[in-house]
């Protein structure tokens, strides 16, 4: 692997990272807020998040 390939690859990790952080962050901000709705708030996450790190293998396999 040459160099910018192992850059770009661990910037596309970090931001998965952080896009999982964020909506992980904000489903807890609305599962506060309306706890009735957790069972939606919980299954809109976890598709969110297994796009997101979908998004990140893609980006460090084709790097």
């Amino acid at each position: 692997m040459e160099i910018p390939s192992v850059i770009g690859a661990g910037l596309a990790v970090i931001g998965a990272g952080i896009g999982i952080g964020m909506i992980g962050g904000r489903a807890m901000e609305a599962i506060a807020r309306q706890p009735e709705a957790y069972g939606k708030i919980q299954t809109a996450m976890l598709i969110a998040a297994a796009l997101i790190e979908g998004i990140g293998f893609a980006a460090i396999f084709a790097g």
